[in-house]
This record gives structure tokens, C-alpha cells and sequence, in this order.
């Protein structure tokens, strides 16, 4: 018989590898639920994956 090869696991992916097909999971950001910007209200939103974060105005 011939030798045993032993089987080689694939790396794991990221769990941020939806984010960079633009796919983020956004959660709003509590630390300043108050901020403005140009005199109106936002929203700030942070990907619970990535990190990423954006504004939305009101």
C-alpha cells in the first residue's frame, strides 16, 4: 500500500466576506443617538461584522 496522505481542511473564510460583496449586517450606534449634521437629526450605523460605519440623514 502506498502511503496515507492526510487530508488538508480548507481555510476558514472571514465572517466579514459577505461585507465585501456589500452585504453588512447595520446596527445602530447608541453613543450619541443626538448627533446632527447641516441642522438635521442622523442615524449612525455600525456592521456588527466589519466595523464599517454610515451616516443617514433625516
Amino acid at each position: 500500500m502506498g502511503d496515507v496522505i492526510p487530508f488538508q481542511r480548507r481555510p476558514v473564510k472571514p465572517k466579514s466576506a459577505l461585507c465585501a460583496n456589500g452585504h453588512h449586517r447595520w446596527v445602530v450606534v447608541r453613543d450619541n443617538p443626538f448627533d446632527s449634521k447641516q441642522g438635521r437629526l442622523v442615524t449612525r450605523y455600525r456592521c456588527s461584522k466589519c466595523g464599517k460605519e454610515r451616516v443617514e440623514a433625516r
